[in-house]
This record gives structure tokens, sequence and C-alpha cells, in this order.
């Protein structure tokens, strides 16, 4: 019998004609695709598909195509679901995937449109008045004491009211991705973007590099459940903290990084011993309730000078009354991460079939939280493939404060989504903890593209904002009346809390 009856996705064409025979192919493949004798031999059977090697060959010589097999067609068995079971008749493993769902299930925030001005509410002139996109982020007071500043205007009476907010100025933050599951040259470009575009980078529950010290500002350090790299110089260091509960890509279970990936660094960082597994228990162990989380957050900002502390969790079907629970138990933000969001390494089953819309979870979340009365008591960040500033808008027009990006950073440094980020072998040197891999991440190339991201989509939401004829991105979050449902159930509507289009 052969050693595998799994053929390989994708076919590696060389046009021999164009090649220079100079092996860049074989050096740049962090997969081992190529063997090299005299000229390149590619191993379809080892190739992801992540583009590598077409980006840099030099006589533009190489294509990668989709192995085309005809399979029977079945409506109930795809061809990925047949592949599925023959890797696990043959390993009896586990599947494991990274990266997000990628599931044909509806993509809400394509079924969503924004109104727009036309003769009797005019939209703003982009180029004569400003549109205002500062943020805050953090627990807002039930009400402020204002005195006369002396020159004939206000300012907020000093401690009367006024809890600490951080101020971003734009609505984006960078998701959550920890150093070993991603390289320290990823962590420092995402660094030094949030710098210089005004917003925050989060750890992950990797714990803070000492390089990242001089960033520490516009850093939000996690708190999960590993307790990785946790110290209260970490927790005095950060803007913020992050307890993470869960994420979207594999909610109700825990994290594994693999002792590969875990080199001297990544040991320091998070204090752990090099090459042993890092393993993060599903549950926090001193969280079995409400009462036991208020004691989590309100220890950590003991311990941190009373900075900022978010919570953040899957979405899931009770999400707005998880939410309500965690705003009364003091956090100032809640993060919600949709079953859409990305990983570095999850069960593939459980990616598929855990978790709910992002676009859902916002909108039952903000109108719960509105409907007791606590909307105010903290802020509401979104995550779980923001795709574009039209997500964004459309994100703080269901009650988002603030979006949070993590597959399209890693996407704005070259990743080319080939779902094997758990491998430890990205030949773009972004999932990985090899040195001749990670070393092709320029930390300053990299913060140069990701600001140039967030620049262009912030240029793009004040846009949205002109044509809806507002001035400020806080006058959008919430307004789900400037939204419509196209080719969505009325149900569906109903729970988002939008009209169908046309009316």
């Amino acid at each position: 019998m052969p050693q595998t009856i799994i053929q390989p996705e994708f076919n590696v064409v060389i046009d021999y004609d164009k090649c220079h025979k100079c092996g860049r192919c074989a050096q740049q493949c962090g997969w081992g695709v190529y063997d090299f004798n005299e000229r390149p031999i590619p191993d379809d059977t080892k190739c992801k598909a992540c583009h590598r090697c077409v980006t840099y060959c030099p006589a533009r010589a190489i294509t990668i195509r989709k192995h085309e097999l005809a399979y029977r067609d079945s409506d109930n068995w795809s061809p990925q679901l047949r592949r599925a079971v023959w890797k696990q008749a043959e390993t009896g493993g586990v599947m494991l995937t990274g990266m997000g769902n990628d599931k044909s299930y509806v993509h809400l925030f394509d079924h969503l449109v924004l109104d727009a001005c036309q003769v009797t509410n005019p939209s703003i002139d982009p180029l004569r008045e400003p549109r205002e996109l500062r943020t805050y982020l953090g627990r807002k007071p039930d009400s402020v004491e204002v005195e006369s500043d002396g020159e004939g205007g206000f300012r907020l009476q000093e401690g009367a009211g006024v809890v600490n907010n951080i101020e971003l100025a734009t609505p984006i933050i960078f998701s959550p991705m920890s150093y070993g599951s991603v390289s320290l040259n990823v962590h420092k470009s995402l660094a030094m973007a949030a710098t210089r575009a005004g917003i925050l980078m989060n750890t992950g529950e990797g714990g803070l590099h000492a390089d990242l010290f001089p960033y520490a500002d516009h850093v939000i350090v996690q708190c999960a459940s590993g307790r990785f790299g946790v110290d209260p110089e970490y927790l005095r260091r950060g803007a913020a903290i992050e307890i993470k509960i869960g994420q979207g890509a594999k909610p109700g279970i825990g994290g594994h990084l693999p002792g590969e990936k875990i080199d001297r660094e990544v040991s320091t960082t998070r204090m752990i011993p090099q090459g042993t597994d890092a393993l993060s228990p599903a549950p926090h162990h001193d969280i079995y309730s409400i009462e036991d989380l208020r004691q989590l957050i309100y220890s950590l900002k003991e311990a941190s000078g009373y900075k900022p502390v978010g919570v953040k969790i899957a979405a899931v079907h009770n999400v707005a009354a998880i939410a309500s629970g965690i705003v009364r138990a003091g956090a100032d933000y809640v993060y919600l991460d949709g079953f859409r969001g990305g990983t570095g390494a999850a069960p593939t089953i459980i990616r598929d079939n855990l978790g709910i819309p992002i676009e859902v979870a916002i909108a039952v979340v903000d109108q719960r939280l509105r409907d007791e009365g606590i909307r105010n008591q903290a802020s509401i960040v979104a995550a779980g493939s923001i795709r574009s500033s039209g997500d964004l808008a459309k994100a703080i027009a269901l009650g988002a404060d603030v979006v949070a990006i993590g597959t399209a950073a890693l996407i704005a440094l070259g990743c080319h989504v080939c779902q094997s980020c758990h491998t430890g072998s990205c030949s773009w040197g972004l999932t990985t903890q090899k040195p001749e891999l990670t070393r092709r991440v320029d930390p300053e190339w990299g913060a140069e593209r990701l600001t140039n991201l967030v620049n262009a989509w912030s240029h793009e939401l004040q846009e949205i904002l002109g044509a809806l004829g507002l001035n400020a991105v806080e006058s959008l979050r919430g307004s789900r009346e400037r939204l419509r449902g196209v080719g969505l159930d009325a149900q569906t509507c109903e729970i988002l809390g939008v009209k169908p289009a046309g009316r």
C-alpha cells in the first residue's frame, strides 16, 4: 500500500526556459519544497502556496497552481472533508490549523450597507471640514463637574468623576498576537507602528520583550490563563491590562505553543524553561464566577496603579449576558472576538464549528448594555476578521467603540494566509522563531507598512463619515439606523437591530 493516499494541494510549476538556476527559490522557501541539483526540483507535497518563491524569483519563472483532481461531486462530502478523513486515518491525530475560519458562512458585513446624505441632510466637504477620529478607550463617568479655566472657558474639575481613559488617534488597535507565536520583529513592527499612529498594540499572552519597553505607553499587556511573563513590573509598564478569557478562533479551549518555538529569548520573556511546550489551560484557575473575575480585575488595577483593565472573550451564544457581567465586575472595556478571528494554532474542528459572528456579538452586547443603563461604563472592542475600513465603519455603527486587527496586520507584513502558522516554518518570517526566517522582517519596514495601513483606513473612515454628514466618529457609534441589510432575513435584521434596504 502507498505511504499516503493524500495528493498534494498545490503544484509548483517552473518554466525552466526562463529559470536562471540561481537557487533563490530554495533559499527563500521555509517549507523545504525545493531540492537543488543544477536546477530547482520542487516537492509538491510540501508546498503551502505562501508565494515567497514566486515573489523573489528574479526570472518570474515559478507558478503555483491548485492541484486539480477530479473528485466525484458530492454536496455532502467535499474534497476537503475527504482529505481530513484520510489524514486522520493515517495519523490518528487532531487536525490543526492556523488563521481564521474559512468556511462559507455568511459574511454579515458584506450584507450591510451604510446610509449617505443627499438633499435634506448635507454631507461634509472632506477638503474643508474636519472629521474627528479621536476615541477614548475605557470606562466613562456617569457625570462630571466643570469649573472656569479663567479664560472664559471651562475645564473638568480635578478628581470630579474623571476616570482613566486611553486616547486613540483613530478607533483601531492591533490584536493580541503573542511573542512566540509571532517573531520578535513582528512585535517590534507592531509596537513601532502603534506609537507612530497614536494607537495600541497588544502583547498577547507571551509577555513583553525588553526591546519593546520604549514603546510601552502604546502597549496593552495581557494576563492569560498561563500567566506567561506576568509580574508586577510587566503590569505597570503597559498602558492597559487585558484579561484573556477566550478567543474567537478557539472558544472554550486554551493555548499551545510548541517547544521548538521556545528559544532563549522567548523563554526569558515568558519566564518558562527553554524548549518546553507552553500550555495555557482553558480556564483561569482563579476565575469560576463573576465575583472571582471582579477580584482579579481590581487586583490588577491595584498592582498597576489603577490602569484600565479589559476582558477578552470569544463571541458565543450568550455573549450579551456575559458582557453585562464583565462590565458590572468593573472592566473598563470588553473585547469581543468573533468566530472568524485568527490564531497561530487551533484544532480545525473547534475553529470551524464554535462561536458566532462578530457582527451579531457587537449588536447584541451594545443593545444589552444600553437596555441595562451601563453602556457608558465600558468600551467595546470588536475583532474577528475586520478586513477593511468598510468593516470598521459598520462595526462602529453596530455599537463598537474600537476595532482590533490581527490577520490584516500580518497580511500587511507579507502574510499570504496559507494557514500553516502552527508549523513554525513561515517563509515570510512572521509566525516562526527560526533566525534565518525571522530576520526577513525588518521592523522599520514593517512599522512603515502597518502605519500606512492604519492611516489609509483612517482616511477612508473620514470619507465615510463625511458621506454620512458626521463630523466625529463617536457620532457613528451604535447608530444602527444608518445601516440597512441587503439579502438578510427578517430575524437576522431584528437581531442586528437594522432595517432591510428600502425602508
